[in-house]
């Protein structure tokens, strides 16, 4: 399996959730981080964290597939 038929496939209920959430860390750390106001560091660095955390689990979460073969072996 290929990473285009791999990311084609149906994702399982839990990582879609947490894609979800990953998604929602991704876009809280790029606001927080990109706000044109003037904050401390250390909320910068915690917003940077969130933002690779964020797209990092949305990315793993995305490559997840339900595997029928296994399924059908047994």
């Amino acid at each position: 399996m290929n990473l285009v038929e791999r990311y084609k496939e149906p994702t399982p209920r839990f990582f879609r959730i947490l894609r979800n959430i990953g998604i929602a860390l991704a876009a809280a750390g790029g606001a927080i981080i990109t706000a044109p106001i003037s904050l401390p560091a250390i909320v910068i660095t915690i917003a940077t964290y969130m933002a690779v955390a964020g797209t990092v689990a949305t990315a793993v979460s995305q490559a997840a597939v339900i595997d029928d073969r296994s399924s059908k072996k047994e």
